[in-house]
């Protein structure tokens, strides 16, 4: 008799979860193409689970968003021989992620370093995530992620967090602008499910995500009157071209020809009117890291000389932000303008 409830029970269970799932997929507001997987229609009542729109995982913004955040990753934890390939996967269980802060913060978290069970992975995200919230929330950060979303390798969850820990640490990549997606919100009222569609903005623009968020005459420029723009880095050119003419360089191209820092460096030193040691600088850089330092060296001699520490950071000039550039090329114009 009792092995005779159970199963009746269990067919109870069954249909019952049949019949969910056919509300599910009977509901008008369910976006076509939008797939319910049984554990998404074993909801309590009231409670509610997202999903990732179809359309939205194969937005070509979003997966450049990913890429970007997983070629970040393998570069910071490359001497922890960390291999990333795919976040949802990869980041779920905690220990990429516990690396990662550990990395960024220089901080060591107390957590166990290899956890195979559930409630071991849940553990570690718990300790990982209360140290990102604390890190991040006296900010003003929205924390858009949970220990149960990420275990869920939930794609939306795990993205918001990696974008916040890149911005927050500045990390020396450009993230995609104007990244969204579509998440599906399936809820359980009375029994029935019922689904809404959600977009969930995930990056803005660079300056914005950066944190800096006064806006100058660069801004109005490209925004409202980038007719204008040609005459200004004509302005610019002729500068520039004044000063490197006397080592028979030439400057055609602001956005690019800056980007190493070398023309950076050398113009500083023609302005400030003394030589700069070749050892002080990469005269022909190899990759991004001396790229970086370049420009960065020329910051520092723009300081010594007298003038504020510019806006943009080093990173954007390398990467050709344009406005970036401006910025920095047009704070040496106001100061040198009439030097010979």
């Amino acid at each position: 008799m009792a092995g005779l409830l159970c199963g009746t029970k269990r067919k109870k269970q069954v249909s019952d979860l049949h019949e969910e799932g056919k509300n599910a997929i009977n509901t008008p507001m369910l976006p076509s193409g939008t797939e319910i997987h049984p554990e998404d229609t074993m909801l309590e009542e009231n409670a509610e689970r997202n999903m990732l729109d179809p359309t939205s995982r194969e937005n070509p913004k979003f997966k450049d968003l990913q890429r970007v955040l997983i070629d970040w990753i393998n570069n910071e934890l490359e001497e922890d021989r960390i291999i990333v390939k795919g976040l949802e996967e990869d980041c779920y269980d905690g220990q990429v992620l516990q690396k990662l802060f550990e990395k960024l913060s220089g901080r060591k978290l107390n957590v166990a370093e290899v956890t195979q069970s559930e409630i071991g992975q849940k553990q570690k995200l718990q300790t990982v995530l209360e140290a990102v919230n604390e890190l991040l929330r006296p900010h003003g950060w929205s924390i858009e992620w949970s220990v149960d979303s990420i275990h869920a390798k939930n794609l939306v969850a795990i993205v918001y967090l990696l974008v916040a820990l890149a911005m927050h640490y500045l990390a020396p990549i450009r993230l995609p602008e104007h990244v969204s997606v579509q998440v599906v919100v399936v809820k359980k009222r009375e029994g029935i499910l019922q689904t809404s569609h959600v977009t969930k903005e995930l990056t803005s623009t660079t300056e914005m995500m950066m944190g800096r968020f006064e806006r100058d005459a660069f801004d109005t420029l490209l925004d409202h009157a980038p007719d204008k723009l040609n005459v200004v880095k004509k302005s610019l050119i002729t500068f520039v071209n004044k000063h490197l003419n006397k080592l028979n360089l030439e400057v055609t191209e602001l956005e690019s020809q800056f980007a190493d820092g070398v023309y950076l460096v050398l113009l500083m030193g023609l302005l400030e009117n003394y030589f700069v040691p070749l050892y002080n600088f990469f005269l022909t850089p190899e990759n991004f890291e001396q790229k970086v330092h370049n420009v960065a060296f020329a910051f520092e001699l723009m300081q010594d000389g007298g003038l504020k520490k510019p806006k943009a950071r080093p990173e954007d000039v390398v990467n050709l932000n344009l406005k970036s550039t401006l910025r920095v090329l047009y704070n040496l114009f106001t100061n040198y303008k009439n030097s010979e």
